[in-house]
């Protein structure tokens, strides 16, 4: 070739320019220009004909270690476009040759997925009709949301037939929820109206209290406690509370009705909670006894605590201070049995003794027994405080038992004076 100072197989040198013969369907083109030497320039982007190998090679490691190959089908035909205009000198055929058989081997992989693709997702639909027309609404909306989520999770089908099913499923979901929104609606719409009858014989109750016809009026409410009963279901926590405000209604005007009638109520308790104020009135009998007396109250006040947690009381009926008030006179006779116990113990005679000697000896025992239980709840409380990271339930623990440590010592303390008083007057 004419002007040619420089040439191998693939590429030469003229006029000081470094040109890349054509190849293929590409003509040739000037790929760079001598700098120095016209070999240093020829060696460069010979080297540089190493370069492209090298990602050939990547791409083909990349590929063999992936799981889902199909994803590099675009990045191997944006390295081809790469090969034929990269600037390097060498034998690009075999590269080419090469990238041609990932992306046969690729194609076939992505044509299997995708048949592989289309079973799953016409399985899905399959699955999906089993559910779209049912009216148990959270199972069938639990189901289809799990298809749904499989349904994303599985790749693309054949170009062909992607958005035909894509649209299908699409439909089949839509028609569900279509259905669904229009079962609410008018399950909304039902319980609208039927707040709206409960709501009106409230207003009717309530303009009750305004009225001094007491008889008709008295009849009138039983009317509207009749009517309340027929009107049918609305959710429990909308039916509670407006229970609560027309119940509350019904109270006052019956309580203005029998203050304007003379007539004198007597409240009626609950049985389970006058069953409580019965045990603790016998529990509050049995913590005053004395001595020996005490072994038997304590057997019974076991009996009266297992009573006490069999009977159920609805905490809006519970009342605080009858529970605290059991609580104490047990917690009482529990310290009083152990006093007797610890003295039975270290005074064999104690029955002997006059009563002033008896009250003289359990007072000091007592005094030994506070002692130590305040020694105990200090060294408890310094246990808690100083504990590392604890989980909640561990903590919870820690601290109801740190509450019973300090209610117990006030039982204590209590007994402590009660029995000082006796031995000084």
């Amino acid at each position: 070739m004419k002007g040619v100072t420089l040439e191998n197989e693939y590429a030469y040198i003229k006029d000081g320019k470094v040109f890349l013969k054509g190849y293929l369907e590409m003509p040739e083109r000037q790929i760079g220009e001598v700098k120095r030497t016209e070999e240093e320039a020829f060696q460069y982007f010979i080297n540089r004909y190493d370069i492209a190998a090298g990602k050939v090679d990547q791409l083909e490691k990349e590929i063999e270690e992936a799981q889902n190959k199909g994803s590099y089908l675009t990045k191997l035909l944006q390295l081809r476009k790469r090969l034929l205009n990269f600037d390097g000198i060498g034998d690009f055929m075999p590269l080419l040759k090469r990238l041609d058989d990932i992306e046969v081997f690729l194609n076939e992989l992505i044509l299997e997925n995708q048949r592989n693709n289309q079973e799953v997702k016409e399985e899905l639909i399959a699955e999906a009709k089993n559910w779209v027309d049912s009216e148990d609404w959270g199972e069938a909306s639990d189901q289809l949301q799990d298809i749904r989520t499989r349904w994303i999770r599985t790749g693309p089908m054949e170009k062909e037939l992607n958005e035909e099913k894509e649209n299908e499923f699409k439909e089949m979901l839509d028609s569900f929820y279509q259905r669904r929104k229009a079962f609410f609606d008018e399950q909304n719409r039902i319980i609208s109206e039927r707040k709206a009858e409960y709501e009106k014989l409230l207003d009717l109750s309530r303009a009750l209290h305004s009225r001094r016809d007491w008889d008709e009026a008295f009849e009138d409410m039983k009317v509207y406690q009749r009517d309340w009963k027929e009107i049918k279901e609305v959710p429990p926590k909308l039916l509670k509370a407006l229970y609560l405000n027309f119940k509350k209604s019904n109270t006052a005007f019956y309580e203005k009705y029998c203050r304007a009638k003379g007539i004198v109520v007597k409240r009626r308790l609950d049985p389970r909670v006058e069953a409580q104020i019965k045990m603790m009135k016998d529990a509050e009998k049995l913590s005053v006894a004395e001595n020996e007396e005490i072994f038997n109250a304590g057997t019974r006040a076991k009996v009266l605590l297992n009573e006490w947690k069999n009977v159920r009381v609805p905490s809006h009926l519970a009342d605080r201070n009858v529970a605290e008030r059991f609580r104490s006179a047990c917690d009482k006779i529990f310290e009083l049995t152990y006093l007797m116990k610890v003295v039975a113990r270290k005074h064999p005679s104690f029955n002997f003794l006059d009563n002033d000697q008896k009250d003289s000896i359990k007072y000091r025992e007592m005094e030994n027994i506070v002692y130590r239980a305040r020694t105990d709840l200090d060294e408890l409380i310094k246990t808690n405080q100083s504990a590392g990271n604890l989980s909640e339930d561990m903590e919870r623990m820690m601290i109801s038992n740190e509450r019973t440590q300090k209610r117990k010592l006030l039982m204590k303390e209590i007994i402590l004076e009660e029995l000082r008083q006796k031995i000084s007057h």
